[in-house]
């Protein structure tokens, strides 16, 4: 689906990856579930793109629901796939998170099941190889991403700024659609390892200049960071 001149996403509400698109070649920001490489091959196609135009895969975090592509892309395709050092670990499979859910609907929280087991979410292959990153760094990718240390949903949570799509993906770092109540709007994501760090990062965000804020999970925001930020500030409060 495209959103902008630069800027794809594939997947839908419950999970989401993106493209940016740019003349040098194209970045992938997180690799969703095993199945989206479908959506992965058929969005290129449709962009009049090819696998072999593909510069570097670029992960949020180290979660299941973010890696699900990855490893056959690097495999079979040589495409590096960047993760923060402190997440290296976890995308490699030697590290789980004991996943705390929180409040749950059920109804939610089986369409959600429902749609990873579809989506090839009990076939994840971890990586095998990562290129690791730090906070600050420009990536010599299409776009000139920018690493921004956002720690909390995992000690390697990781936003990217692309100034060229006009956008800041930001993994779990937040989302739009909470996956377990089905609850919409800016507000924490589940399945975090340290909530107040999570909400701390959220500073960070500030003051960037880009019209959308992308998660991997709910509706891509388009409008003030800012505001958003303060809504799930707002949101983490009344819980």
């Amino acid at each position: 689906m495209k959103l902008g001149p630069s800027l794809y996403r594939i997947g839908n509400d419950i999970v989401a990856a993106y493209l940016v698109d740019t003349p040098e070649g194209i970045t992938v920001i997180d690799a969703g579930l095993a199945g989206h490489w479908r959506d992965l091959t058929a969005e290129l196609a449709g962009m009049g793109r090819s696998l072999d135009e593909v510069r570097g895969l670029i992960l949020t975090h180290g979660d299941t629901d973010h890696i699900g592509f990855a490893e056959r892309i690097r495999r079979d395709h040589g495409v590096p796939v960047y993760v923060h050092s402190a997440d290296a670990a976890r995308a490699r499979g030697e590290f789980k998170a004991k996943a705390s859910w929180g409040r749950i609907r059920l109804g939610a929280t089986a369409r959600f099941m429902a749609y990873a087991m579809s989506h090839g979410g009990l076939r994840t292959t971890y990586l095998s190889e990562v290129v690791e990153v730090t906070d600050g760094q420009v990536l010599d990718l299409p776009g000139a991403p920018h690493v921004i240390g956002l720690p909390g949903h995992s000690p390697g949570s990781i936003a990217i700024h692309v100034p060229v799509a006009d956008a800041v993906f930001v993994g779990d770092g937040l989302t739009t659609r909470h996956v377990l109540t089905g609850q919409r709007g800016p507000q924490p994501a589940p399945f975090t390892d340290d909530p107040k760090q999570a909400l701390d990062s959220l500073s960070r965000l500030e003051g960037l200049q880009a019209s959308w804020l992308l998660p991997g999970h709910g509706t891509p925001w388009h409008g003030s960071i800012d505001e958003a930020v303060r809504e799930i500030r707002a949101a983490a409060a009344a819980a």
